[in-house]
Order: structure tokens, then C-alpha cells, then sequence
């Protein structure tokens, strides 16, 4: 009798333990997993993790596959949250029309007019932008909740089927994306894209970094390096003129490394008028190959350093000129004016109507592939 008891009595608990409410989980940057939990558009969300050896931790969310904390060590060995984002995913649900940590779809930046053809057919697209289409469109791939296969503790696949006419891209498009952190703080992000129609891919991230890790200061003292000749100007709408220019004794030359700061607002110049700031997309020197670095970011007071490298042929600076403070992110500080920077490798922007850019077209049998790796470093 009294062993029937005591077995009957352990079931109870197990029952009650099982029907307990989750207990809470947070990450290392301090974000709760069960904030990211919820339903949209009939798919559910989640957060995840990637870790590795040295410490690092990346947390990334399907809803739009985004990148929504990167932790890193500065120079003193503290680790730092180094991406400006939100604490939920009712944020990046509700805060209209942000891109932050975001896989951007089908096509990165612009395409002119909202337009374009392929074998002589035309396409009309969502006009979201100065009357041209930005980042695949209102409803792009930073909309789309991904599904997710966590293969390890330092591998997230997502996928996602983006189908035919969706914001009015012909092909039922297959995507997958690959994130996978390497035990030398390199995040590398491969891209795959297979589509049953001729279409225009073009598929990179938005990550907002901070290279101090306190969304309170400004990008200005940070150093920036890119390794190009050349950029591809833009108009007063932010659209490529069709122009391959050199940065040679102008603002665009980055070149060697200088300030954010030091030339940004030197709007006599007229591109850096037209893009209230850096918003230009650069033609890298790389030629496509992953040894060679494109671009580098760091902040000579926390000494964080991020080395970017590619399969693409273009990356965009952007320097945060429409980050205006409205947006509350993590731990309730602003994400105010020009407070991070994003470095999105890329083919040139409205290259499907600028036959003479590296081509953006994909066709039945052929398998878009890409790579872009951010890795971290410290220089003390």
C-alpha cells in the first residue's frame, strides 16, 4: 500500500511539472525566448541560437530570417551585443516597414520604376520607394516566416518558398539560407535560390551593427574601409544612374580606413546630398573571391573589428541617415539618427535594367549561390 502511494504520489508531480508554464529561457544578450513565440500569417515564430568555443552567440529569428543579436568580445574582453534591433517579435511585426537583421527578397535595394522585363515580358512590381521598388517590396522576404531546421549548435537552415507573382515576381522561387557560426567568430551566410520561371534574385542581409555595442552612440568615430574603386551613383531618388564612377579624389574613397564622420555631411558634394549621407553601392575589387576582404568596420574605442567577404560583386553602405529615434529597440533605448551602419553585399541596385551590370537573371535549372561572412575580430 504505502509503495502504491508513493508511485501514485511521483505521477502527480510529473503530471504537475509537465502542465507548469515554460520556464523562462533568455540569451546571452538578454533576450527572452518565449517573446519571440508567437503566430503570423498561420506559421509559427521562434528564436535561435548559435554558439561556438570562443564565446560568441548569434540569436536569429524566422520571421524574415533575422539576425537579432550578435555577441561579441571587445578589447577588454566584455561582450557586447553588437546589432541594433528589437526584444520581440511584436516589434518587428508592428514597427512598419523595418528591415533590421532582415533576409532581404527577391531583390536587395532597388529596381527602377518599379519594373522590368525578362525574354521580352514585362513585370510590375509594388512602388515602395520614391517611385521605385525597395527590398523585394512592401511584403518581401523580411515578411516571410522561414522554416527552420537547427542542424547544430552553430548551424540554422531556413527555408522558404516564395511563390509565383508574389509582389509580382514571376517563379515559384525556392530559398534556402545557411548560417553557420565558425569557431573563429566568422558568420558565414550561404544563399540558395532555385525557381521554375525566368526571375531576378538578389538576396543579402540587413544587420544594423554597432560596433560598441550601445545603441546610444553614434557611428561617427568608427572606421571604415572598402575595397573599391569604383561606386555606382545615384539620383534624388536613390536610384543608380546607369554610371560607374571612381571614388579616385572624392568622398566615395574609403580605400584606406577613415571616419564615418569625417566626410558625411559634406553635402556640397552631390552624392552625398542625393543620399543625405552614405547610401551608395560600391563595385568591389574582389572580384567574387571569399579570401579577399570587401570591406572592414571598427570602433577604436570598444576595438571591434568586423571583416566582411563575398561571392557578390557590390555591397551598399548605408550610414542609418533615416534612423530617426522613433523605434524603441532592445533594453528601451532609442535606435536614433545614424546609429549603426549595414554593409549589405549585393549585385548593383536596378541591375535587371542595366544589361551591361553583372546579371541578376536566374532560369529554370541553374542554382543561385551566394556567400557573404561576417567575422570578428579585436584589435587592442
Amino acid at each position: 500500500m504505502k509503495k502504491s502511494f508513493i508511485a501514485a504520489l511521483a505521477a502527480c508531480l510529473v503530471l504537475i511539472g509537465c502542465n507548469d508554464k515554460p520556464v523562462k529561457k533568455v540569451t546571452q544578450s538578454g533576450l527572452d525566448f518565449l517573446n519571440f513565440e508567437t503566430e503570423y500569417k498561420g506559421k509559427k515564430t521562434d528564436l535561435y541560437v548559435l554558439t561556438n568555443p570562443a564565446g560568441m552567440e548569434v540569436a536569429i529569428s524566422n520571421l524574415g530570417g533575422r539576425i537579432v543579436s550578435i555577441m561579441v568580445p571587445d578589447k577588454d574582453g566584455k561582450f557586447r551585443d553588437v546589432v541594433i534591433g528589437f526584444d520581440s517579435i511584436q516589434d518587428y511585426i508592428s514597427v512598419e516597414g523595418n528591415n533590421y537583421g532582415a533576409l532581404i527578397g527577391r531583390y536587395g535595394n532597388r529596381i527602377g520604376q518599379g519594373t522590368f522585363e525578362i525574354d521580352g515580358t514585362k513585370y510590375d512590381l509594388p512602388k515602395n520607394n520614391f517611385g521605385h521598388t525597395l527590398h523585394g517590396g512592401n511584403n518581401g522576404f523580411h515578411t516571410a516566416v522561414w522554416d527552420a531546421n537547427q542542424i547544430d549548435d552553430n548551424i540554422l537552415e531556413l527555408t522558404y518558398l516564395s511563390k509565383d507573382g508574389e509582389e509580382g515576381f514571376p517563379g515559384n522561387l525556392q530559398c534556402k539560407v545557411t548560417y553557420i557560426l565558425g569557431d573563429d567568430n566568422a558568420l558565414h551566410l550561404k544563399y540558395e535560390a532555385e525557381t521554375d520561371k525566368p526571375t531576378v534574385v538578389n538576396l543579402t542581409n540587413h544587420s544594423y551593427f554597432n560596433m560598441d555595442g550601445d545603441a546610444n552612440v553614434k557611428n561617427s568615430d568608427w572606421l571604415l574601409l572598402i575595397n573599391a574603386d569604383q561606386f555606382t551613383p545615384v539620383d534624388s531618388t536613390f536610384m543608380t544612374t546607369g554610371e560607374i564612377l571612381t571614388v579616385e579624389g572624392t568622398d566615395m574613397d574609403f580605400r584606406t580606413p577613415i571616419a564615418i564622420g569625417k566626410r558625411i555631411d559634406n553635402f556640397d558634394f552631390a552624392q552625398l546630398k542625393n543620399g543625405k549621407g552614405y547610401d551608395h553601392n560600391w563595385v568591389l575589387n574582389t572580384g567574387g573571391d571569399l579570401n579577399k576582404v570587401a570591406a572592414i568596420l571598427e570602433s577604436p574605442k570598444s576595438g571591434i573589428v568586423l571583416e566582411v567577404f563575398t561571392t557578390e560583386p557590390g555591397i551598399q553602405f548605408y550610414a542609418g541617415n533615416f534612423m530617426d529615434g522613433k523605434d524603441t529597440g532592445k533594453r528601451g533605448v532609442k535606435n536614433g539618427f545614424r546609429t549603426a551602419v549595414c554593409l549589405e553585399t549585393q549585385k548593383y541596385p536596378d541591375t535587371p535594367n542595366k544589361k551591361d551590370w553583372p546579371s541578376a537573371n536566374l532560369r529554370p535549372g541553374e542554382k543561385y549561390q551566394s556567400e557573404t561572412i561576417f567575422k570578428f575580430a579585436v584589435k587592442k
